[in-house]
């Protein structure tokens, strides 16, 4: 049996053993999936020996993203451009590593809410690791331009510096966006966890598709977006469920069906 685990701290909230084994399910095959706990700078202690015990394979959640990118000893062109890794495989004695997050994404816009992304407007609100995460996968699919925005206008210019050669990105401070309306908007700030918006202008989600990276009933994000007049506002379930499904792909060659598992998991969180 495949022994599989998601490592993180906190992780007694993580979704990801319901979504792999209803994953598992759907193919018949067994497998092992557990949470675990990692001390913070105990992670490649944590995960050398889950491999030491049969390991096949491991998804990463915060804080050890950048951890696992440095545990890695091969790397994705996704891993590679993200500097982080959320899903490690073990090959041949080889510890293998790819972050799913930012094709989980553009997967949910386009099959579930079907949203194209060729020839739009994007704004991510946030230049943080998750953003960089994304915007490779997001860049790849021909946006018009990504207009990145954050309180320190240094990080927003670094970072559309680094991802220029992917496609057109702009960097800029919170307080320099404007009040117009774009075709999407990406908080991938924490307002949805410590609850304090950042102060966006009103006009600037009208007539939008505006998504939360995070997932819950309805976030500070949604909410504002709902206020606001966003034509569809989205939280990032699927997002999870779709970058789950790319991990469970990677390490058994095999891809599962989203939508039904969506559903579930909906029902569950909410």
């Amino acid at each position: 049996m495949n022994r599989f685990a998601v490592i993180g701290n906190p992780i007694n909230h993580s979704l990801s053993p319901m979504i792999h084994n209803e994953f598992s399910k759907e193919f018949n095959i067994k497998i092992s999936y557990e949470k675990m706990l990692s001390p913070i700078g105990e992670f490649a202690l944590t995960a050398e020996k889950f491999i030491q015990n049969g390991g096949s394979g491991f998804n990463i959640t915060l804080p050890f993203k950048i951890d696992a990118y440095s545990f890695s000893e091969e790397l994705t062109s996704n891993a590679k451009a993200a500097g982080a890794v959320n899903t490690i495989k073990i090959e041949n004695n080889v510890i293998f590593g790819e972050n799913t997050d930012g094709t989980g994404l553009v997967n949910d816009l386009e099959k579930n809410l079907n949203q194209s992304l060729t020839d739009k407007e994007i704004l991510i609100i946030g230049a943080g690791g998750a953003t960089q995460g994304i915007l490779k996968p997001i860049l790849e699919k021909n946006p018009e331009k990504i207009l990145l925005a954050n309180r320190t206008l240094k990080k927003s210019l670094k970072l559309a510096n680094d991802f220029s050669k992917f496609g057109k990105v702009c960097g800029f401070g919170l307080d320099q966006i404007k009040s117009k309306p774009v075709d999407i908007v990406i908080n991938a700030t924490s307002a949805s966890i410590d609850g304090e918006m950042p102060n966006l202008p009103g006009g600037l989600c009208e007539g939008a598709l505006c998504y939360d990276l995070m997932y819950g009933i309805e976030t500070p994000f949604m909410k504002w977006a709902h206020d606001n007049s966003a034509k569809m506002v989205s939280d990032g379930l699927g997002m999870l469920v779709e970058q789950a499904a790319l991990s469970f792909n990677y390490w058994l060659g095999k891809k599962p069906n989203t939508s039904s598992i969506i559903s579930l998991i909906r029902e569950t969180v909410d």
